[in-house]
């Protein structure tokens, strides 16, 4: 396995960002467009003069810092706009995420929150507070830090921002230190620290195991392709709720024999992206014991150019035992997400969720905010959208249209794996995928980019493991309710 000195991957240390010690922390004022700071202020024996004289006001994402008398700092403020104008289109508690790259070193307070507001607001803070230094020196200054809010779930919150900056440092990773190999790295060290069972199944291996399209897929790279089955369950062992979660791990793509331009390859790097999204979202579930027997599928490949990759035309045996014509080689998560697809429904659990960056048309659609989400279930999608905006991580519903399954027609095999025209990308995908779930109770897919194209509110450009923190908050909902 590559890395370095510093040992990687290792598992992210957020107590830079936090503190329980409230001593001489210095309060944060959250302040709405319609507030006078100045009243809010003197609620606090503070005085507003300097905000007057500069002319604050609580328009969303300004900040200040307040003086005390004798020119130190007393604390600071945050313009809130109308409540609901966070990151992406959140309450406003989210905006709490910018102040950790501007205020000087020192340790704070919420002033202005209780409640899911302060959890919102502290787990904002500590996605705020994420950089990636693997490449850029050892320290770990962090900067500012929060005091953990008294009467919030300080372990959900800690295990929310610790979950998001671990998928985040895989996707922000380059493909020399994140192949097949450490991708696998990365997962074995999870499974340690929560006790889970690892199975890894590798190279000419998934022949035997039936797992032929992403042998088919990884086969031509230098790192064998393998699929990563972790498996793990709380100690109560009644009514737990079976979550199957397979992730997209192409740790770099060149499109194979139908290669991708140079600019198309820049960001494949986070290819990968689904498979940090569901590793996040599962350490989450482990670190919070919730009441669910969980399976993480990663089919870990890289989809490389060399004499035995596969090629546009070949014709593909799935574990199901349908044959895929091979229409584009760059379609090649849709192959490897089949077979792990397949391998998850065969115990038939009560949901099983895949998380892919899987299709450019769901970016056109929808830009890279905003990933799509398909599911037959109304009820289910209802709450995912609900929760998306209000933990500030949404999704887009589009539909598993099936008028356009004969898009995937052959004429040689059961299928093709893309469409014979250029619309509707983004859902052919997702129908493809649904043809190998026929036994799973609730199925859904999030086409997701797992990439921030700008420094946000909720974390800096780079690597982002979307639908996490929103199927934790999904997931949580059902079985804590």
């Amino acid at each position: 396995m590559s890395g370095d000195e510093a040992g990687w991957p290792r598992f992210p240390d957020v107590s830079g960002a936090f503190t329980e010690e409230v001593t001489g922390a210095r309060p944060v004022w959250q302040v709405r467009e319609d507030d006078d700071p100045a009243t809010i202020l003197a609620d606090h024996g503070i005085s507003g003069d300097w905000l007057k004289a500069v002319g604050f006001r609580g328009k969303a994402r300004r900040a200040a810092l307040v003086p005390n008398a004798d020119g130190s700092l007393a604390g600071a403020v945050l313009g809130t706009g109308d409540g609901q104008a966070g990151d992406p289109c959140g309450p406003s508690e989210l905006l709490i995420g910018l102040l950790p790259k501007t205020l000087p070193d020192g340790d704070y307070r919420l002033a202005t929150a209780d409640g899911e507001a302060a959890e919102n607001a502290a787990i904002a803070w500590g996605l705020g507070s994420y950089r990636f230094r693997r490449y850029r020196g050892n320290g770990e200054d962090y900067g500012p830090r929060l005091v953990l809010p008294e009467d919030t779930n300080k372990a959900r919150i800690k295990a929310i921002v610790e979950g998001i900056w671990f998928g985040r440092n895989l996707i922000n990773t380059p493909a020399s230190d994140m192949g097949p190999d450490d991708l696998e790295a990365a997962a074995r060290m999870l499974a340690e620290r929560h006790g889970a069972w690892l199975k890894v199944t590798t190279g000419d291996d998934l022949l035997a195991q039936n797992l032929p399209m992403i042998h088919a897929v990884g086969r031509a790279a230098a790192q064998a392709p393998r699929l990563i089955d972790l498996t793990w369950q709380p100690q109560a062992t009644t009514q737990l709720k079976t979550v199957t979660l397979v992730g997209k791990g192409i740790c770099f793509d060149t499109g194979g024999l139908d290669i991708k331009p140079p600019n198309a390859m820049l960001l494949m790097k986070k290819d990968m992206g689904g498979a940090a999204s569901a590793l996040a979202l599962a350490h989450m579930i482990m670190a919070l014991e919730l009441p669910i027997a969980l399976r993480v599928l990663v089919p870990a490949a890289e989809n490389s150019v060399a004499g035995n990759a596969f090629r546009p035309g070949d014709v593909l045996t799935s574990r199901l035992g349908k044959t895929v014509e091979v229409g584009n080689t760059d379609a090649e998560g849709r192959l490897v997400l089949a077979d792990a697809l397949a391998l998850g429904d065969e115990t038939g659990p009560d949901l099983m969720i895949s998380l892919a960056t899987l299709t450019g048309a769901a970016r056109v659609a929808l830009g890279p905010d905003l990933p799509a989400f398909f599911t037959d279930d109304d009820d289910f999608a209802a709450a995912v959208a609900r929760r998306g905006l209000t933990v500030g991580d949404p999704v887009w519903r589009l539909p598993l249209w099936r008028g356009y399954n004969a898009k995937l027609d052959s004429e040689v095999a059961d299928m093709n794996n893309v469409s014979d025209g250029p619309f509707a990308g983004a859902i052919t995908a997702a129908l493809f995928l649904k043809r190998f779930v026929t036994k799973t109770r609730r199925y859904a897919h999030v086409d997701l980019y797992g990439w921030r194209a700008a420094a946000r509110p909720l974390g800096p450009k780079g690597g982002e493991p979307h639908a996490a923190r929103l199927l934790l908050a999904t997931l949580s909902d059902e079985v804590l309710s």
